[in-house]
């Protein structure tokens, strides 16, 4: 798994604001690879009113919602990013991105979000007729993401976040609807949740996950998930961001990440980083220990997930 990095994505120029140029400053020596602009890929998941309020609200520097700004590169940042999210998704490759995009619906922003990166790179796969596994690990729920598919049974959207928190979505009886019924997956963890919750949910995905038997697994990989991050209660360890990585490589054949949140700036590219070596089965590159939730947190998680499990198995029979 290569990086996939434009300087492009700088672009965006949010000031102050959490997701700002400062998350990606330390991969700005990275390699730089020819991104094709992704304007063509928007219209795969964005109405065409949503693309132009969006390239006007960029040239004026208007804000998109109370939470997304803009400035005048934002469009065309927002663009590189699509762009730089379909090359991974056709290389194996982790998209260095921002804007993020999970939160992004088909038409409006939220949540720091312009366009979708990783539901147009899906889109693009299974506009090709594969069946894709997004896997968001951000800590709050992909609630663009989750919408985007709601229906679509050639996508299965599983998250792991906090609940409640932002975007206040995301709760067990969230499964899909139509032919999309039972595909999409939530996984509420409480506030305080640990690796040990955190891989109780992945050994809940995996059999799930390997019935389904996806062509390519998309990682919403954001990490605002560990224990520093400013936005969010939740306490991963730079460790378990290592194993994540390599528990994709080992049990799946095609994956692809793209970046979404993580707001600690010292954190973040710690947690790129171990992701990435344990994905690519090298060293991890900082030394950590995983960490562990109270059993108040434990009990209320493993509520949660009894229920989860009979709702489960109306859709995935064991």
């Amino acid at each position: 798994m290569e990086y996939v990095f434009s300087p492009g994505c700088l672009l965006h120029d949010t000031g102050n604001h959490p997701e700002c140029i400062a998350r990606l400053r330390e991969f700005e020596s990275l390699p730089k690879i020819e991104i094709v602009p992704g304007d063509e890929f928007l219209s795969l998941v964005h109405t065409s009113n949503y693309i132009d309020r969006v390239k006007s609200a960029s040239e004026q520097a208007l804000p998109l919602d109370a939470d997304t700004i803009t400035s005048p590169g934002s469009f065309e940042a927002a663009c590189t990013a699509v762009g730089a999210s379909v090359i991974a998704a056709e290389t194996g490759g982790f998209a260095l991105v921002r804007p993020p995009g999970h939160h992004a619906y088909a038409n409006r922003a939220s949540g720091f979000c312009l366009f979708n990166n990783v539901a147009i790179a899906t889109r693009h796969l299974t506009s090709q007729g594969k069946k894709v596994l997004i896997l968001d690990i951000d800590g709050h729920q992909g609630d663009g993401t989750c919408d985007i598919f709601y229906n679509d049974p050639r996508v299965l959207f599983c998250s792991l976040h906090q609940y409640p928190a932002f975007p206040g979505t995301g709760w067990l009886d969230q499964v899909g609807t139509a032919e999309g019924t039972g595909f999409t997956i939530n996984i509420p963890m409480p506030a305080g949740s640990a690796d040990d919750v955190f891989w109780q949910s992945l050994d809940f995905v995996l059999p799930i996950a390997k019935t389904f038997n996806p062509d390519v697994v998309a990682v919403s990989a954001g990490f605002d998930a560990h224990r520093l991050d400013p936005l969010l209660q939740l306490k991963l360890s730079l460790n378990c961001y290592y194993q994540c990585g390599a528990w994709l490589r080992e049990n799946f054949n095609q994956v692809f990440a793209v970046l979404e949140g993580g707001y600690n700036l010292s954190i973040l590219p710690k947690a790129i980083k171990q992701f990435h070596a344990g994905y690519n089965k090298l060293p991890a590159p900082y030394a950590d220990e995983n960490t562990k939730s109270d059993p108040d947190t434990l009990d209320s998680y493993n509520y949660n997930l009894s229920q989860l499990r009979q709702i489960a198995k109306q859709y995935w029979p064991a």
